[in-house]
Formats: C-alpha cells, sequence, structure tokens
C-alpha cells in the first residue's frame, strides 16, 4: 500500500512539470509556423528567389525548410521542415512538422542557415513520408525551380519534376539537379503541436482536427498564393 501511494505521489507530482515541459516544446513548434510563414513571405516578395504563377499552378504540397550548417562548405545535418498539401477540394491543409537531415545545396562558405523552399508537383511524392523517411534527389527528382524573373525557363520538362526547390543563395540554373534533405516525419512534434494523437497521414489529408488559431495565417498565405 505505501509503494502504490508513493508511486501515486510520484506520478501527480511529476504531471505539473510534464505539462510546462509540453507547453514550452509548443512554444516553440509554433515559432517554426511563424518562420516558416515568414521565409514564404520573404521569398515571394524578392525578384531573385519569388516562385512564379506557373509554378504555384502546379503546387500539390509544399515544405518550407530550415537547415543548420554543420560543416565548412556543404553537410547540413540538422534542421525542420513545414509541410502542407493541396486538397482535392482546392484547400490546403493543416502544416505538419516534419525533421529535414543530412542536406547538401550548394556552396554556402558563410552560412549559419540556410531557408529553401520545395514545390511538390504530384500527389504521390507526398505520401512517401508515410513510410516515416525519404531522401530529397533520391527516391524523388529535385531540380531548381524557376524563378518569377525566368519565366523563359518555365518549360514543360521543368514542370514535370516531382519536386522544385528553391533555395537562397544557390546559384543554381532552373532545372538543375539538386541533392537536398532527407525528410522524416515527427510525429511527437505533431502531437504536442495540436494535442491530438492523429499521425501525419490523418493531419494532412482529413479534417479531423480543426486547425488552432496559430497555423491560419500560414495555411492562408497559402490559400493566397496557390488557390
Amino acid at each position: 500500500m505505501k509503494k502504490l501511494l508513493l508511486a501515486t505521489a510520484i506520478l501527480f507530482g511529476c504531471l505539473p512539470a510534464f505539462a510546462q515541459d509540453n507547453a514550452e516544446k509548443r512554444a516553440e513548434l509554433v515559432e517554426r509556423l511563424r518562420a516558416a510563414e515568414l521565409v514564404l513571405q520573404e521569398f515571394q516578395l524578392r525578384p531573385e528567389t519569388a516562385i512564379p504563377p506557373a509554378i504555384w499552378a502546379q503546387a500539390r504540397a509544399i515544405i518550407i525548410v530550415k537547415q543548420f550548417k554543420a560543416g565548412f562548405i556543404l553537410g547540413y545535418q540538422g534542421g525542420y521542415g513545414v509541410m502542407m498539401v493541396k486538397k482535392p477540394t482546392g484547400r490546403w491543409s493543416l502544416p505538419v512538422i516534419i525533421d529535414a537531415t543530412e542536406g547538401s545545396l550548394g556552396f554556402q562558405i558563410g552560412a549559419s542557415t540556410v531557408d529553401s523552399i520545395y514545390i511538390i508537383t504530384n500527389d504521390e511524392t507526398p505520401r512517401l513520408l508515410f513510410n516515416r523517411r525519404f531522401n530529397v534527389g533520391v527516391d524523388a527528382k529535385a531540380v531548381a525551380g524557376p524563378l518569377a524573373s525566368e519565366a523563359e525557363r518555365t518549360d514543360r520538362p521543368i514542370l514535370e519534376a516531382p519536386v522544385l526547390i528553391y533555395s537562397r543563395n544557390l546559384g543554381l540554373y532552373a532545372g538543375a539537379t539538386i541533392k537536398a534533405a532527407q525528410l522524416a516525419r515527427d510525429d511527437r512534434a505533431n502531437f504536442i503541436l495540436y494535442n491530438t494523437n492523429y499521425r501525419l497521414p490523418e493531419l494532412l489529408y482529413s479534417d479531423w482536427v480543426s486547425p488552432p488559431a496559430e497555423v491560419q495565417p500560414l495555411m492562408t498565405l497559402m490559400q493566397r498564393f496557390a488557390p
């Protein structure tokens, strides 16, 4: 009996600390969403990074990636992404948090982070994450996407690539093949963000979770860029 009472006391004593830890983690995840929203806005405001309307019209999913430099020139080993898919109704899904690691995005001396946007042009590629992990550029061909200032490069072969990548300071011509990040599900992060046991497939493709206030600005922004 004493052992049971002791175990109960320990359990209830840990609950406030657990709740506080989850609240702090959720605040961090909300900041990731806000950072992704800012990246998207900044890309579209600058001619050297803006994604043209023809590409937005092809978009079936988007992943906004922040990677952190661990090597001298290449070797991005840490990072995260925010992913959304376009549903058959034309509405964009809830944003979900994913891991983005082991990227190699070109000559980046002096950069501590790299911001990238992956435009996915088919419905099959996002589902590769159902198996928890896939490599962009290996499991799905990835090429540098044409910019708004390069309308002449928005041709059919580029539009048929499964993944179009936009990344600051890449210095690559549209259509150049890129080895990018390894992407993986982060069900724990999304459990904390949405306070639900639903996982990535349900969050992306169902309407079972109502969007909390913190995710609505990013959803509205995507609906404006790619209605």
